[in-house]
């Protein structure tokens, strides 16, 4: 497929000359700034409408659509694509709205209906265009999109053939390394030919078998749109030039966050006619983790020669104190296309920064503030959002919001009380309290694989229900009698010096009870984080399961600061599990309870995305957590995707801000000093003051930085 540099589009063939912008704005361009107004009567051609957050992107995608159809071109030779469903309806809503207004939507040929633009997610789109060729790529017309459920099923017939262990391999890993495959645009050939260690030789053979038993029965999955589209345009010409021909323009929403297969999709599509408008924003590409690539925006005009740039600048949105910080947060990122937001509001609160002495002075304080303000009726919970990095942060604020009564909903992640490793981990604590406790021990006995088989346990549950005693009595018990296969003596030999061992640390004489320095032996002893790590390819996924088993250590800790009293090492631990678990079941019942859209949002930064509030606190702005301690001392582009990510985050609030941070945090069941961001200092106009000489004994950074000039955020 050729680049754009290497084929330039024939306009005259496909452009009709009264869609070229020129007499009479249209009425759709009315009520528009003077820069959304130029994007949308920009003439047909390559066009790069860089948006800024809050800057009407929306509204100038449907106006030029409308504009190109009052000027004369047919609504279905237009193509709109967006990467949601949601965002899609929405769009075609609004566009056959605005075409209806003035009048520029002609009808269906025999009927009464308007014709209506092409607007899609890049899926459907690949999916329409392969039900109308797949016969020659070897699939039937007919061919069916399976379920996640469907795939799994396949993964494990697949992995079954192969006489692969579910140890070594678990269908959902062997899911996502296909699917990571499948984004890259990497084939089941390619994928073994890369290959270098055994574990990526035997899930690339696994991918080989799974894609042959796809395409055997008739079936795609998701990521077989995209690739397998892509594939036809690559294999067949012919294909590739009558879907193109299909349309005269084509508009991109969210152009930043298009992955290489995306876009070479997209690329083929218009490259014959030339009118490709893509509208995004280079300062908020967050999802390079799962594929997309800033490059494309930032190299579109040298990919399309002749293309012409609009920068949205004015954001309608939020006050000018939050858009100041906005701006000198960016800033700091080198490699961009550049653009200085206007806020068009009046002037408001100031930014507010709160230093916490730990996190759960942190939470108390930032939804302290939050009652505090719905109490006084200065913002309604619907418009209020707690924005955290990375999704363990959750539990604390989750604690308080039900302690206060304030209504929450937890968007775009899955509770922390749900995690699979919290309940592991809750598990391993059990058995330290108690080896009796069957449904624990079943379910980290062989976690990591230790010889304790399926088959070993459910012969030690029969002899139990039998005997009345415990499958761990009865493991023990063949231990010693000889009568357990080698293996599973050596994993019983193993649970139980761990647990012993965990036992003498949580219960040194002369000291209080410590559960927290038990469980670190016992998850140490049986290799439980390695395990995590091994499990998972993806960096960021083996990091956030650590992070929530640190994260539960912590908690122990916490909890073990208040024994009760003559509470020994089992009571102490067993009333943190109780508490755990009715903490659990309330959590579920208060959100559960919770007015529908009257609740207040405590999500991830990447969750915000899109979004926005009237007051906002971004909490965690310390080094290693905002940013990331993955994306620091790496060659840059982490870390500038870790100040993009904070820059969605400052520009989700509307009239207030608050960041705040921990001067100390738990670390392993351990008080830390922790770090101030880098972003503190540069969102206040003060990175000098920032030094990358990391503190050995106490805090950094001084107390909030001040802002150019002197003055200083108002503290809390």
């Amino acid at each position: 497929m050729s680049a754009p540099t290497e084929m330039l589009p024939n306009r005259s063939r496909t452009v009709a000359p009264s869609a070229a912008g020129g007499g009479r704005p249209a009425a759709s361009a009315s009520g528009l700034n003077p820069a959304q107004r130029e994007a949308v009567l920009a003439a047909p051609g390559p066009l790069l409408v860089l948006a800024g957050a809050g800057t009407g992107k929306t509204r100038v995608v449907i106006a030029r659509i409308a504009h190109l159809v009052a000027r004369g071109t047919k609504p279905s030779r237009i193509l709109a694509v967006t990467f949601t469903n949601k965002a899609a309806r929405e769009m075609l809503a609004r566009a056959s709205k605005l075409s209806r207004q003035h009048g520029a939507a002609p009808r269906r040929p025999g009927g009464s209906e308007p014709e209506t633009p092409e607007i899609s997610t890049i899926h459907s789109l690949c999916s329409r265009i392969l039900r109308r060729h797949a016969p020659r790529l070897g699939y039937p017309e007919r061919f069916a999109i399976i379920d996640r459920g469907e795939q799994e099923s396949l993964a494990r017939r697949v992995l079954k053939e192969l006489k692969v262990a579910e140890a070594a391999l678990k269908p959902g890993d062997l899911l996502d390394r296909i699917g990571r495959w499948k984004t890259a645009g990497v084939r089941p050939a390619e994928a073994i030919e890369q290959a270098e260690a055994d574990a990526w030789h035997l899930a690339a053979s696994g991918y080989r078998r799974y894609q042959e038993s796809l395409k055997r029965t008739g079936a795609m999955d998701f990521d077989d749109l995209l690739m397998l589209a892509d594939e036809l345009f690559v294999r067949h010409e012919d294909v590739r030039r009558q879907e193109a021909g299909r349309f005269d323009h084509m508009l991109v929403d969210e152009y930043q966050d298009t992955s290489r297969i995306q876009d070479r999709i997209l690329t083929a599509l218009a490259r014959d006619h030339g009118s490709i408008c893509v509208v995004g924003d280079d300062d908020q590409s967050i999802y390079g983790w799962r594929g997309a690539e800033v490059s494309h925006i930032l190299e579109f005009t040298r990919r399309w020669p002749e293309a012409r740039m609009v920068r949205l600048e004015e954001n309608y949105r939020s006050t000018p104190e939050i858009i100041e910080a906005a701006n000198q947060l960016i800033a700091h990122n080198g490699r961009r296309l550049g653009k200085k937001l206007v806020s068009t509001s009046n002037a408001g609160s100031p930014i507010v920064i709160v230093q916490a002495s730990d996190e759960a002075d942190e939470a108390k304080r930032v939804v302290g503030e939050v009652a505090d303000r719905l109490r006084l009726q200065e913002m309604t919970p619907a418009e209020s959002a707690i924005l955290v990095r990375t999704g363990e942060q959750t539990r604390l604020f989750e604690q308080e919001l039900r302690r206060r009564g304030v209504p929450y909903e937890l968007v775009g992640s899955r509770s922390y009380f749900d995690r699979r490793e919290v309940k592991d981990v809750m598990a391993f604590l059990r058995l330290i309290v108690d080896p009796d406790d069957d449904m624990a021990f079943v379910r980290v006995a062989n976690l990591p694989p230790r010889g304790l088989s399926s088959r070993v346990i459910d012969e030690a549950r029969t002899a139990a229900a039998t005997g009345g005693g415990s499958i761990w009595r009865e493991l023990t018990a063949a231990r010693e009698r000889g009568s357990l296969p080698s293996a599973a003596a050596a994993g019983i030999d193993e649970l139980a010096g761990a647990i012993a061992a965990a036992r003498a640390a949580g219960t040194a004489a002369g000291s209080a009870p410590r559960p927290s320095d038990a469980l670190v032996v016992l998850l140490k002893a049986v290799g439980y984080q390695a395990h995590l790590e091994k499990e998972y390819d993806d960096p960021s996924e083996r990091e956030a399961r650590v992070a929530c088993v640190e994260e539960f250590v912590n908690s122990l800790a916490d909890h073990a600061k208040s024994p009760r009293k003559g509470e020994d090492f089992e009571r102490l631990a067993t009333r943190f599990l109780d508490e755990l678990v009715l903490e659990v079941r309330e959590a579920e019942k208060f959100r559960s309870e919770a007015p529908k859209g009257e609740a207040l949002k405590l999500m991830t930064l990447h969750a915000a995305k899109g979004l926005e509030f009237d007051a906002v606190w971004m909490v965690g702005m310390e080094e290693g957590y905002l940013p990331h301690h993955r994306s620091i001392g790496e060659d840059g582009a982490n870390l500038d995707e870790e100040r993009r990510l904070c820059y969605v985050g400052v520009t989700r609030a509307k009239k207030r801000l608050t960041l705040s941070l921990c001067l100390a945090r738990m670390k392993w069941g351990k008080l830390r000093p922790s770090r101030p961001s880098r972003f503190l200092y540069e969102l206040t106009g003060q990175p000098e003051r920032f030094s990358e000489e990391p503190t050995r004994d106490k805090p950094s950074g001084k107390a909030p930085p001040r802002r150019r000039g002197g003055k200083r955020p108002r503290k809390r």
